[in-house]
């Protein structure tokens, strides 16, 4: 398999598939948050160090008809000229099409192209073949480094793969960093390894949990899915979240931990809400005990020190999703407790990997990100590399 740290761009136009499917100013359509941008900048930077020329190509929202203004991906020539100072970047207002194909041509080495939204052309999705080529035509050479669409078989990321030869089609920094820090944990984790799983659903998270049980020492688990396993076991659980039809889901799962010998942390106490509000009125009370009417939204102090403690003991972590309606103030004590204790038991020799959208959101909100070992970029992608799926972006390449 080619790497992109052997590989010789002089000369070369590279397709780049990065992921800048970045937030936008809803009023003034400005990047809000970088990350993704900045993520792509070391693959980016090597080519043109190198001599050669980038064309760049992403998704941006979820566009349904056609191209839309407020999914365009001009948006983000402006942060990226930023970050390459100095680099000619140009932007091509389609993806595809005899007007693109000629900006392809004419780049010299040095200079970044952006193409317009990919997913402006449902064949992205689809998968098309016709689609792959013509993304495919004008350049010599094929890098993706975009990881959170690694677990789709689109055009952009899987399809166009065929229209290069092994020695031409590489990944790029960022995804070869998600895949050694993924592969870190899974195969290479030091003991004890808990797992802290939070958000809604139990049914969103079956599969990794199932696949990590045989891997792991601790389970915590946090957010909605609380309630599904707590109302699972007789408790009373009020007007909580709970998948009334995954509650054998959660008992077959507690069986499985305690034939892997792991020990499953579920909260014990909550901050409720009567209603799911900002301004709801709250109080606390054991998980097993919510109040008619009432509903659990964070977990509570108790739960907290315990949680807290098992992460104090731990040497590899592995965190996707909240522990509670972290987004509103009131119910945002137990995520930020999380990622604080992630942060200082980092700084003492753990690993601790962070994926999920919202289990990012939490650490970027505190401001921890460069406190743990590594913030993924792709929550569904991670979330299916953990569960021992074949990726078919990865496997595109890796073969």
């Amino acid at each position: 398999m080619q790497t992109i740290d052997n590989y010789s761009f002089s000369g070369k136009k590279a397709i780049v598939r990065v992921d800048f499917n970045v937030p936008l100013n809803k009023e003034t359509l400005e990047v809000t948050d970088d990350t993704r941008i900045r993520g792509a900048l070391p693959t980016i930077k090597k080519i043109i160090s190198d001599g050669g020329s980038v064309v760049l190509m992403s998704h941006l929202g979820r566009p349904k008809e056609g191209p839309e203004d407020k999914f365009s991906l001009k948006h983000v020539i402006k942060q990226l000229k930023n970050h390459l100072q100095g680099v000619e970047v140009k932007f091509a207002d389609d993806c595809i099409g005899d007007n693109t194909l000629e900006l392809k041509k004419s780049l010299s080495g040095g200079e970044v192209l952006v193409l317009e939204n990919l997913r402006f052309y449902k064949e992205e999705t689809q998968g098309d073949e016709n689609f792959a080529a013509k993304l495919a035509e004008g350049v010599d050479c094929y890098v993706n480094d975009a990881f959170g669409t690694a677990h789709r078989a689109h055009a952009s990321t899987t399809i166009i793969t065929k229209y290069f030869t092994e020695h031409d089609k590489m990944f790029g920094f960022l995804i070869n960093k998600e895949l050694q820090m993924m592969d870190t944990a899974l195969n290479i984790s030091r003991n004890p390894f808990t797992a802290i799983m939070g958000g809604a659903k139990v049914s969103d998270k079956i599969q990794v949990i199932e696949n990590l049980l045989s891997r792991i020492d601790n389970l915590l688990i946090g957010g909605g899915m609380t309630y599904t396993f707590i109302k699972a076991l007789g408790g009373q659980i009020g007007k909580s979240l709970c998948e009334e039809d995954k509650l054998d889901l959660a008992l077959k799962i507690l069986k499985k931990a305690r034939e892997n010998n792991v020990k499953v942390y579920i909260p014990t106490d909550a901050v409720n809400a009567d209603n799911f509000d900002a301004k709801a009125n709250t109080n606390t009370s054991k998980t097993d005990e919510t109040p008619d009417g009432w509903m659990g939204l964070d977990i509570g102090s108790e739960t907290i020190a315990i949680f807290t403690k098992v992460i104090n003991e731990s040497k590899t972590i592995l965190w996707n999703g909240p522990m509670g309606v972290f987004e509103m103030d009131k119910f945002a004590a137990g995520t930020t407790a999380v990622a604080k204790a992630l942060a200082e038991v980092t700084s003492e020799g753990a690993f601790t990997l962070i994926g999920g959208g919202d289990s990012v959101a939490a650490i970027n909100k505190n401001h921890l990100a460069d406190k743990v070992s590594y913030v993924s970029t792709g929550g569904g992608a991670m979330l299916e590399y953990m569960e021992g799926k074949e990726l078919p972006g990865i496997k595109a390449i890796r073969g």
